[in-house]
Order: structure tokens, then C-alpha cells, then sequence
């Protein structure tokens, strides 16, 4: 996109705008390709963070006999914006293609682990029960594969549900879910669909609700369905009433939807790299800000203590974290030795918060492929690297 009007070679588009090169323009104006609702924050309650620069250049690690330094992890890992805390200060900052601290950027899935943490939080106040059926509070679902879960398989992805999280596919279930929530063009001649009507279509079951972690985005949109429907309010304005105002968040954020305002919950919220901090922080602090309560500290210790190693060990994404013990819950990953919670996305999408350390690592990117097993191995790598580096 440079120059106005681009070339037509340059111009990103609905049908380019998640490949290279074209991602590291898309990735932080989301809102300029495909329609979004504001997530508001208020100007007045910024929560304001010190910043106190460390020196880094120590910093190192080895992966496959290569010698990694802070400046090569982020040319290699493609990285846009890259936000270290520890003890709550601001001790690492970087920005590049065009981003800066006040440039939205698309969490990809790291929405799913954000949606959570609003779920934590209406779950609390008792909008919903994680061991509800999800068609007691969806009627309409009655007749699909979820006919039989709980909010909690929808929570932990074991629900029993077929589908393939292909990214790399150009036809099938997944490319159709992608027109549905506006992220792909229609096809000549194809009549637009919606989110909550591709929802109720899938019925194909794989096995038994509660069996082996199974990752299927369209279980965290119907999460953002679930808590639209249980409260009567849209998601955008629950994330900002219950999260981003108390919270503090410097700048708005924003989720995309869909023609008919569905959110994309599984993958299309974004907001700026040191809010995404900051969330990592208030669950360092026990979900808390200025001793009011916002994230219920038992749904943060749920995410770290809970979740079944055996259902994440024969799950279908345990290849791509080597031989890590760990376990998903509540839509977060946690690495069980070091207790740190992890939020991860597809083209390089990080948060990393390890309590015991009061570490936070809040990592964006446009990686070109998806899902890059190398390029996530050495990104936890490098987390791991940073908790060893730095202090208790």
C-alpha cells in the first residue's frame, strides 16, 4: 500500500491481506479491509506504565546450533512490536513495518485467550456456568455437533467436533467459515453467509465431547455467542465495560464482525502491543488494578492450575511444543514446569505471563506462513530465555 492510489500490484485486499508481503500492512489496519466494532477504552484511566529500559544485549540463546541475540530473534520471527515487563516496568520496546505504540495490531488467536478472560470475568458475576449445555443458553444449536456440550468443552476445546484447522486450504469447511465471518471474498455467484448461521451447520463429530484437546477456532466464536447471548449484550461492549476501561487500556481496540455484527472472537481482535502488556499484568497482579477486582483471581489460577495433560498429550497441536509438559485451559496454554501462561496466534502472535517471575512478553508479527513449527519453537525459546535472563 504505498503511494494513493497504490499500484495495483501493491494494493491488499479482502483476498491477500493474511499472505506476504502483504500482511505487514494488513496485520495493523484490519480495520481498513474488513468490518470492525470498537472495543472503547477511557482516555481518563490510562494506566500508565514506568518505563525502566534494561540492557539486554547480554541477552542469548542457542536453537538447532545457531546463536540467537535479541536482534536476530525479531528479524527472524518477522516482528512487528515487541513489549517486555518485568515487575510491572517497562524494561523492553521495539516497533517495525510501519507499527508503533499507538498502531492496533490483529491478535489472530490470542483473541480466544482475551474472549476467556471476559468469559472469567461473566462467570464470576454469574452470567454464566462453565458446566452449563451450551443449547440450554443457544436453542438454536440443538440440531449441531454441539448439541451435547458444555460451556467448559467449548472453554478447554474438547469438544468431539470434525474439522480441519487447515490455513493453507483453498476449498473445504474452513475456507467457508472464513466467508462467513467476512475474512474471505465470496466466490462468483455465492450468496453471503454469517457466522452464527455457519455455526449451527457443522454436525460432523470426530468422537466424544471431553476426549483429547482438539483446536477448532469456531468453538471460541461460538464462546463470543455464548456471553453475547447469556448477558443480551454485544461482545465489544462487554470487553470494554468489564476489561479495557477498568483495566486502563491506552487505546481502543477493536474486533471484527461480521455482516450481521457477529464478532470474530477465535481470531479478530486487536489492539495495540503494551495494552496486550497490560493485560499480562493484571494477571500477574491477581487480576487486579488499584484493589478492585477485574479479572477474578480463581479464573487466573484456574488457567495456571488446572486442565488435563493427558487430553492435551493426545491432542492434535502437542507435535508443534516439543516435549513440554503443559496443558490448555481456558483458552490459554500453560507451560506446566515454569507455571507460565501462554496466548499464542498464528503468523507469530505471543503473550507470554510467568507469575513466579513477574514476567510479561507481548509479541506481534507477520510472520508469512500461519503455522511455522520452527519459527514457534524458537519463539518459546526465546521466552524461555528471557525468565532465565533476567532476576526474580
Amino acid at each position: 500500500m504505498s503511494g494513493f492510489p497504490s499500484a495495483p500490484t501493491d494494493q491488499v485486499t479482502l483476498a491477500n491481506w493474511r499472505t506476504g508481503p502483504y500482511n505487514k500492512w494488513a496485520f495493523h489496519h484490519v480495520r481498513d479491509i474488513v468490518p470492525s466494532a470498537d472495543i472503547a477504552n477511557e482516555p481518563g484511566n490510562v494506566w500508565q506504565l514506568e518505563s525502566r529500559p534494561a540492557d539486554l544485549s547480554s541477552l542469548s540463546f542457542e536453537h538447532l546450533s545457531v546463536r540467537y541475540s535479541l536482534d536476530k530473534l525479531i528479524g527472524e520471527t518477522d516482528t512487528d512490536g515487541l513489549v517486555i515487563l518485568h515487575r510491572g516496568k517497562v524494561i523492553f520496546e521495539h516497533y517495525a513495518n510501519g507499527m508503533g505504540a499507538n498502531t492496533p495490531h490483529i491478535l489472530m488467536s490470542v483473541s480466544k485467550s482475551m474472549t476467556a478472560l471476559v468469559a472469567g470475568i461473566l462467570v464470576a458475576k454469574g452470567a454464566i456456568d462453565p458446566t452449563q449445555n451450551v443449547v440450554s443458553i443457544i436453542p438454536e444449536l440443538r440440531d449441531s455437533v454441539y448439541s451435547d456440550a458444555t460451556v467448559r468443552h467449548v472453554l478447554d476445546m474438547r469438544v468431539g467436533i470434525r474439522f480441519d484447522e487447515n490455513y493453507l486450504a483453498t476449498s473445504g469447511p474452513i475456507v467457508e467459515y472464513r466467508k462467513s465471518t467476512g475474512w474471505n471474498p465470496l466466490g462468483h455467484g455465492e450468496s453471503p453467509s454469517d457466522l452464527r448461521s455457519f455455526l449451527t451447520s457443522l454436525k460432523d463429530r470426530e468422537g466424544p465431547d471431553n476426549g483429547p484437546f482438539h483446536y477448532v477456532s469456531p468453538n471460541s466464536d461460538l464462546l463470543g455467542w455464548i456471553i453475547e447471548r447469556a448477558t443480551g449484550t454485544r461482545f465489544a461492549d462487554l470487553m470494554s465495560k468489564h476489561l479495557w476501561q477498568p483495566m486502563g487500556a491506552q487505546y481502543p481496540a477493536y474486533v471484527t464482525v461480521d455482516r450481521f455484527g457477529a464478532p470474530r472472537c477465535a481470531g479478530g481482535i486487536c489492539m495495540t502491543v503494551m495494552d496486550l502488556a497490560r493485560v499480562g499484568q493484571l494477571m500477574l497482579q491477581g487480576g487486579q488494578r488499584n484493589g478492585a477486582s477485574i479479572i477474578p483471581s480463581a479464573w487466573i489460577d484456574d488457567i495456571l492450575a488446572n486442565g488435563d495433560p493427558a487430553a492435551w498429550s493426545a491432542g492434535d497441536l502437542a507435535p508443534y511444543f516439543g516435549d513440554r509438559s503443559m496443558h490448555y485451559r481456558n483458552k490459554w496454554y500453560v507451560l506446566r514446569d515454569r507455571r507460565m501462561a501462554l496466548g499464542l496466534g498464528i503468523h507469530g502472535q505471543n503473550i507470554f505471563v510467568e507469575p513466579a517471575k513477574e514476567l510479561v512478553i507481548a509479541k506481534m508479527s507477520s510472520q508469512i506462513a500461519p503455522l511455522d513449527a520452527a519459527l514457534t519453537e524458537l519463539t518459546l525459546r526465546f521466552a524461555e530465555a528471557v525468565s532465565d535472563h533476567i532476576e526474580r
